[in-house]
């Protein structure tokens, strides 16, 4: 049986040949929605989405289904919770769109300080007004603050200091196997800012992160630029930060956007005149999306032909492991039975496994971590067995 996968956007038709011409089955339907996923979903092994939310109940009704993958960043689309509910991998296309999400920030910059969009809509209809639209200062030399400094981050940095910009980053503190998200300086950081922009993820510990506090921080008539996460403003105090300290505001992410390519939105934003809305284009250049579809491709045939998972984003950072046992044996059928069978007759759950062979095929080494210690008594009922040539236990 072919493994069948259900592409649910938009998609580089060449990319989509690849796959055919790797014999896999592919089905390409671009304009579904999230309520046409569970019935589309059902029967197929890889789901590739860009836009489109995959459900729980997507999730649930799958049978088949084993590698969800987000051709993009950011896996807020996908219920991840019932995918580890499931066991189905998800994995995404990190920093493939980098530099097209960063040059769509720089724009918008650009366009707030010379008010292009403004200047296209008066003469579009039919107004010459080049006394106001003089008066821009100039991005050389204005202060930019980056919040959030990964791939995109880093990009857009790039770009402002060849522009003359200084630079400054706050990124997010990381500690292994921890998620702290620290923003205890945005008192200090904020006040020097000309210019902001915003490339975090939506995290619990992000969402809403722009509010009332944070907007008291900031210089009165900067900008804000927003190409992340709408949930990373809070939209009240947005307004009111408009209205009090005159920010401007550039974003290509609002909140309850229309799912669809192509709708009718009406939205509180619309009537503001310190507000640009862009169509939540950032990662939509040919570039990027040849970029991220070329490496859709490659984790798909990884997967397909050795089971490895590039980017595999619901593995778990964190483990109850708190031994490990290396067993050195025989490479021969029912040795690894034997040692694990001892394991569960003690009720120990091994958390995680790997069985390396040595070169020439005779030997191999088998690493468990568990959850609880093994006993002296078990060490050597394991090396009882003939096939078995050493075994260590060491706390981790």
């Amino acid at each position: 049986m072919k493994v069948k996968v259900l592409i649910a956007d938009k998609f580089p038709e060449r990319y989509i040949q690849e796959l055919k011409d790797y014999e896999l089955e592919v089905i390409y339907l671009p304009k579904l929605g999230e309520n046409d996923l569970p019935q589309a979903a059902k029967e197929v092994d890889i789901l590739v989405v860009r836009s489109t939310n995959v459900t729980s109940e997507a999730i649930e009704n799958s049978i088949r289904l084993n590698l969800i993958i987000r051709a993009g960043a950011g896996v807020n689309n996908i219920n991840i919770s019932a995918a580890n509910k499931k066991g189905i991998y998800v994995a995404n296309c990190p920093g493939m769109n980098s530099i097209a999400v960063a040059e769509l920030a720089i724009g918008l910059m650009i366009s707030l300080d010379r008010r292009i969009p403004d200047n296209v809509i008066d003469f579009r209809n039919g107004k010459w007004n080049k006394g106001e639209y003089s008066k821009a200062e100039g991005l050389y030399g204005k202060t930019l603050g980056i919040i959030g400094v990964g791939n995109i981050g880093k990009e857009v940095a790039k770009r402002a200091v060849a522009l003359g910009m200084n630079v400054y980053g706050k990124d997010i503190s990381r500690i292994e196997g921890v998620a702290i998200k620290d923003f205890s300086e945005m008192d200090q950081l904020l006040p020097l800012c000309d210019i902001v922009t915003l490339h975090l993820p939506a995290t619990p510990q992000t969402k809403g992160l722009f509010n009332k506090k944070l907007f008291g921080f900031m210089k009165p008539n900067s900008f804000l630029i927003n190409t992340a996460r709408a949930d990373l403003i809070d939209q009240e105090a947005l307004l009111e930060a408009i209205k009090e300290k005159n920010i401007r505001v550039a974003m290509d992410v609002i909140k309850n956007e229309p799912e669809e390519k192509s709708a009718n939105i009406k939205s509180p934003l619309q009537s503001i005149p310190n507000i640009y809305i862009t169509h939540h284009i950032g990662a939509s250049t040919e570039q990027a999306q040849n970029a991220v579809a070329s490496e859709t491709i490659r984790i798909i045939k990884d997967f397909v032909s050795s089971g490895i998972i590039a980017h595999w984003v619901n593995r778990s950072k964190i483990s109850d492991a708190h031994y490990q046992l290396v067993v050195k044996h025989y490479d021969k059928p029912g040795v690894l039975a034997s040692i694990m069978s001892i394991i569960r007759d003690r009720q120990i759950n091994i958390e995680e496994i790997e069985n390396i062979i040595f070169d020439g095929g005779v030997v191999a080494c088998c690493t468990m971590k568990l959850k609880s210690e093994v006993t002296t008594e078990m060490i050597k009922l394991m090396n009882e067995n003939p096939d078995v040539l050493s075994v260590s236990h060491i706390a981790i």
